[in-house]
Protein backbone atom coordinates (compact mmCIF):
# COMPACT_ATOMS: atom_id res chain seq x y z
CA UNK A 1 0.00 0.00 0.00
CA UNK A 2 1.43 3.36 -1.04
CA UNK A 3 0.47 6.32 1.15
CA UNK A 4 0.22 9.77 -0.41
CA UNK A 5 3.04 12.18 0.38
CA UNK A 6 2.17 14.57 3.22
CA UNK A 7 2.85 17.49 0.86
CA UNK A 8 0.21 16.16 -1.54
CA UNK A 9 -2.26 15.76 1.33
CA UNK A 10 -1.76 19.42 2.29
CA UNK A 11 -2.01 20.64 -1.31
CA UNK A 12 -5.34 18.82 -1.70
CA UNK A 13 -6.89 19.72 1.68
CA UNK A 14 -9.38 22.56 1.97
CA UNK A 15 -8.52 25.68 3.92
CA UNK A 16 -10.11 25.63 7.36
CA UNK A 17 -9.46 21.92 7.92
CA UNK A 18 -7.94 21.09 11.32
CA UNK A 19 -4.63 19.31 10.78
CA UNK A 20 -1.45 18.26 12.51
CA UNK A 21 1.80 18.69 10.59
CA UNK A 22 5.15 17.21 11.67
CA UNK A 23 8.18 18.95 10.25
CA UNK A 24 11.95 19.12 10.63
CA UNK A 25 13.64 21.71 12.86
CA UNK A 26 17.33 22.10 13.78
CA UNK A 27 17.27 19.61 16.66
CA UNK A 28 14.81 17.06 15.25
CA UNK A 29 11.09 17.38 14.65
CA UNK A 30 8.16 19.41 15.94
CA UNK A 31 4.41 19.49 15.33
CA UNK A 32 1.96 22.23 14.43
CA UNK A 33 -1.67 21.53 15.41
CA UNK A 34 -4.30 23.90 14.10
CA UNK A 35 -6.30 25.04 11.12
CA UNK A 36 -4.88 25.06 7.61
CA UNK A 37 -4.99 28.65 6.35
CA UNK A 38 -3.22 28.33 3.01
CA UNK A 39 -0.95 26.13 0.93
CA UNK A 40 1.31 26.99 -1.99
CA UNK A 41 3.81 24.87 -3.87
CA UNK A 42 6.45 25.98 -1.37
CA UNK A 43 4.81 26.33 2.06
CA UNK A 44 1.71 25.90 4.18
CA UNK A 45 0.38 28.14 6.93
CA UNK A 46 -1.23 26.65 10.03
CA UNK A 47 -3.15 28.76 12.59
CA UNK A 48 -2.23 27.29 15.98
CA UNK A 49 -3.49 28.53 19.34
CA UNK A 50 -0.45 30.75 19.74
CA UNK A 51 0.23 32.08 16.23
CA UNK A 52 0.22 31.44 12.52
CA UNK A 53 3.07 29.09 11.56
CA UNK A 54 4.47 29.03 8.03
CA UNK A 55 6.09 25.68 7.25
CA UNK A 56 8.16 25.03 4.11
CA UNK A 57 6.69 21.93 2.43
CA UNK A 58 10.21 20.56 1.92
CA UNK A 59 10.47 20.15 5.73
CA UNK A 60 7.11 18.35 6.19
CA UNK A 61 7.47 14.66 7.06
CA UNK A 62 3.86 13.86 8.07
CA UNK A 63 0.43 15.50 7.94
CA UNK A 64 -3.13 14.40 8.63
CA UNK A 65 -6.59 15.70 9.39
CA UNK A 66 -7.61 15.65 13.04
CA UNK A 67 -11.03 15.98 14.73
CA UNK A 68 -12.24 19.24 16.27
CA UNK A 69 -10.99 20.02 19.77
CA UNK A 70 -13.14 18.87 22.68
CA UNK A 71 -15.43 21.50 24.21
CA UNK A 72 -13.94 23.54 27.03
CA UNK A 73 -14.91 22.56 30.55
CA UNK A 74 -17.11 24.83 32.62
CA UNK A 75 -15.20 26.65 35.37
CA UNK A 76 -15.45 25.14 38.80
CA UNK A 77 -17.42 27.13 41.36
CA UNK A 78 -15.25 29.06 43.82
CA UNK A 79 -14.96 27.44 47.26
CA UNK A 80 -17.00 29.16 49.95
Amino acid sequence: MNSPRPQDFLLNTASGTRVVVRYRVDNGFTDALGYLLSVTDGACTIRTRRSDVEIPLALVVAAKEVPPPPPRRKPRPAPQ
